[in-house]
């Protein structure tokens, strides 16, 4: 072993491996497809394919937690005022996206079905907390309630 000496010699420090994947020299291809054509993740249900009830609870609280907001608001009050107000978890993720400037996520809850006149616990909607009229323009264009 590189990680055990050999009598006589000096402890080494074992190198790094030279490649990963075969040594044939051959190629690997993916075998699996996605979607109806292979190609596209949304189709195979893999993204953008959730509707307006698939999202909960436990989605809002990730994504408050992924977006760093609990460190920046010290604890779970604000989502719980939201959860509260029997707003939909979808509308929930759509108002904090918004706040964000997240136009992935913005795109994927709009395509499902979130609701951007939904006002929060401080009577803003998602267009109030566009983070920029960039993200503003972006949910109008996207969302089937022009507002």
């Amino acid at each position: 072993s590189l990680f055990v000496g050999r009598r006589g010699r000096r402890l080494g420090i074992p190198r790094p491996a030279r490649a990963l994947g075969p040594t044939s020299g051959s190629r690997t291809t993916c075998w699996f497809r996605f979607g109806k054509n292979g190609v596209d993740a949304e189709g195979a249900g893999v993204y953008g394919s959730q509707g307006r009830d698939d999202f909960d609870r436990d989605d809002v609280e990730q994504y408050f937690n992924y977006m760093g907001m609990l460190a920046v608001e010290g604890s779970y009050d604000k989502m719980e005022a939201l959860l509260n107000q029997n707003i939909h978890p979808v509308d929930i993720l759509l108002l904090m996206a918004a706040a964000e400037g997240d136009k992935p996520k913005i795109e994927e809850l709009l395509r499902a079905g979130a609701d951007c006149t939904v006002a929060g616990a401080d009577g803003r909607t998602a267009l109030d907390k566009a983070a920029t009229d960039e993200i503003r323009e972006f949910i109008l264009n996207l969302s089937p309630q022009k507002a």
